[in-house]
C-alpha cells in the first residue's frame, strides 16, 4: 500500500475535500466569510490566502495520501493570518504560538494513526523554524451539534487534539483552546520515525499509534 505525506502547496490544494477547498471560515472574519460565500468566490479566496501565507510565512499544511488518494490533511498558520480566531470566546491565540486551524481524516482511515503522524510532521516543521508552540480551538460540542453555526464543522475535535498531545489552556463547554508545547515534542522524534516507517512504508499499521 503506497502511503506518503507532503507539504500543502498551491498545486495540491485541489486535493483537499470539496467542502474544505471552498471554505474560508478561518481565512476571513465572520462578516467577510459570509460575503465571500455569497459571491461564489470562496475557492479563489482560499487559493489566494494559501499563496500569500506560503510566500510570506512558509509551509502551512500537510496532506497524507494512500495509494494516490488524499486521506487526511491539517492546516496551520500564524494567528495574524487567521482573523476568525479573534471571534472565539476562548481567544485570542497566544502570541508565541502558531494556530492549528483544522484537521481532517477520511472516515475509512481513522484510527490508523494518520492524524498523529500529521501533527508530528507539523511539529517537526515548526521546530525547525523556531516556533515555540501550537494552539487550536477544539470542538467539544455534542456530535449532533458539530456542524451547526457559528463554528460549523471547521474545528478539530478536542478529543483528537488531546490524543496527539495538546493540553487545555482555556476551558469552554464547546470551544476550549488547547496548546502543544513544541519543545516537549523533541522526545517524539524516534516515535515519529517509527510511526512513519510503520504507517507510510509498510502495510496497515499495527495498533501502537494513537487514534486520529
Amino acid at each position: 500500500m503506497g502511503r506518503h505525506l507532503v507539504p500543502l502547496t498551491v498545486d495540491n490544494l485541489a486535493d483537499l475535500p470539496d467542502r474544505c477547498r471552498s471554505c474560508v471560515f478561518w481565512e476571513r472574519a465572520p462578516d467577510g466569510a459570509d460575503a465571500v460565500r455569497r459571491t461564489g468566490r470562496a475557492e479563489l479566496v482560499k487559493r489566494e490566502w494559501t499563496v500569500t501565507v506560503l510566500r510570506e510565512w512558509g509551509s502551512c499544511g500537510r496532506l497524507a495520501y494512500v495509494d494516490g488518494r488524499p486521506v487526511g490533511f491539517l492546516l496551520y498558520a500564524p494567528p495574524s493570518a487567521v482573523p476568525r480566531s479573534l471571534s472565539f470566546p476562548t481567544g485570542p491565540v497566544t502570541a508565541d504560538a502558531v494556530q492549528l486551524m483544522t484537521a481532517w481524516i477520511a472516515l475509512d482511515h481513522r484510527g490508523q494513526g494518520i492524524g498523529r503522524v500529521l501533527v508530528q510532521s507539523m511539529a517537526k516543521d515548526l521546530l525547525l523554524r523556531g516556533v515555540r508552540a501550537v494552539e487550536a480551538f477544539g470542538d467539544a460540542r455534542p456530535r449532533a451539534a458539530s456542524a451547526s453555526e457559528p463554528y460549523g464543522d471547521c474545528l478539530a475535535p478536542a478529543r483528537y487534539l488531546e490524543a496527539v498531545g495538546f493540553e487545555e489552556v482555556r476551558p469552554h463547554p464547546h470551544v476550549p483552546r488547547l496548546r502543544l508545547e513544541l519543545r516537549r515534542t523533541v522526545s517524539w522524534r524516534v516515535d515519529m520515525e517509527q510511526a512513519w516507517d510503520r504507517l507510510f512504508h509498510s502495510g496497515r499499521p499495527r495498533g501502537v499509534l494513537h487514534p486520529a
